[in-house]
């Protein structure tokens, strides 16, 4: 009954750990076709600084995946592929504008953040739950950094 319930716990966690891992991939991805979508150079900077993030926690991610050994997620979800399609369509669209651009990584990030909430709910070992925790806060930074500057570059218009 122990083993079971072991094996149940590891099967969670590596399930849990995989959607992060493609969460973070997602972000990755979606923050790199941003910054090839921005003139300004800042605002490329920021994208690629979160880029490098995501791609970071998702190594992280695939780590602890791996010490578990299980064989861990190393792409990011379908649905994610097609919003960052229809991003660079409204990118093309809107003229690169950046207003644009911001709100949809806002967009993503809301829903990284809810993944991460959602992980915060599953049963995990303290030393993946810290991982996880610490990981969410700066996901959550981002997204309220992102929604500031959505609310300041509207305020442009």
């Amino acid at each position: 009954m122990a083993a079971e319930r072991s094996s149940q716990s590891v099967d969670t966690t590596v399930s849990t750990l995989n959607s992060l891992i493609q969460t973070s991939k997602d972000g990755e991805n979606g923050f790199r076709a941003a910054a090839a979508s921005v003139a300004d150079s800042n605002l490329r900077h920021l994208f690629e600084s979160y880029a490098q993030q995501r791609a970071e926690f998702a190594a992280e991610l695939q780590r602890e995946v791996r010490r578990l050994a299980e064989a861990p997620a190393d792409s990011g979800h379908a649905a994610a592929a097609l919003h960052r399609t229809w991003m660079e369509i409204k990118a093309d669209l809107t003229g690169h504008d950046e207003a644009a651009i911001i709100a949809e990584c806002e967009r993503g990030e809301d829903t990284a953040v809810q993944s991460y909430r959602t992980s915060l709910n599953a049963e995990l070992p303290a030393d993946v739950r810290v991982m996880v925790e610490r990981q969410f806060f700066e996901v959550k930074a981002a997204h309220d950094h992102l929604r500031s500057l959505e609310r300041s570059h509207g305020e442009k218009d």
